[in-house]
């Protein structure tokens, strides 16, 4: 199983765009990936999911979290790093079944210069201390907002070569 996740829990984000982007490539690629936003976690996942407590709401999160193989993380740039919701997500997870040894391609997203190209390498660090393998290929997209097109495509040349390299190497990976 290869789950897409979009790596935050704002509405209406280009990093849910991007993630359906994402998703739509690779089955036109012969893969099917399932989509988990960070936008559908439990409202109270501070309180009713950390530390050892699971509620009802979170079970069907962690049965798809625990099943998948490989995962595409879909990362906005928040205040120079990574959504704190992603890093509480990660922690609400059972360890080790859901991460441990299993693989990970990261693509970074900013609506400034720089793709968030530090929020990457955060989450890279998280990855490697859970033994969650990433893929060597890690993209970012800057300046989102002019990088997708109103059918919320890609359609820069240099950007879809790279993301198409990336979902070629994710799928053998």
């Amino acid at each position: 199983m290869v789950t897409i996740i979009a790596g935050t829990n704002r509405p209406g984000s280009s990093t849910l765009k991007l993630a359906k982007y994402y998703q739509e490539k690779l089955r036109k690629k012969g893969l099917d990936a399932g989509l988990f936003s960070l936008m559908d976690l439990p409202d109270n996942l501070i309180a009713s999911d950390l530390y050892g407590k699971r509620s009802a709401e979170f079970e069907p999160i962690q049965a798809m979290m625990t099943a998948t193989e490989k995962f595409l993380f879909i990362i906005p740039e928040y205040n120079g790093s990574f959504p704190g919701v992603l890093k509480t997500f990660v922690d609400a997870c059972k360890f080790p079944e859901s991460f441990y040894d299993k693989k990970a391609a990261l693509v970074g997203v900013s609506a400034g210069k720089y793709g968030n190209i530090r929020g990457v390498d955060h989450f890279t660090g998280i990855c490697h201390y859970i033994n969650l393998h990433v893929m060597p290929l890690k993209i970012h997209i800057a300046d989102i907002k002019n990088e997708l097109n109103s059918e919320s495509e890609l359609f820069k040349e240099d950007t879809v070569k790279f993301t198409n390299e990336q979902m070629g190497k994710f799928i053998v990976f």
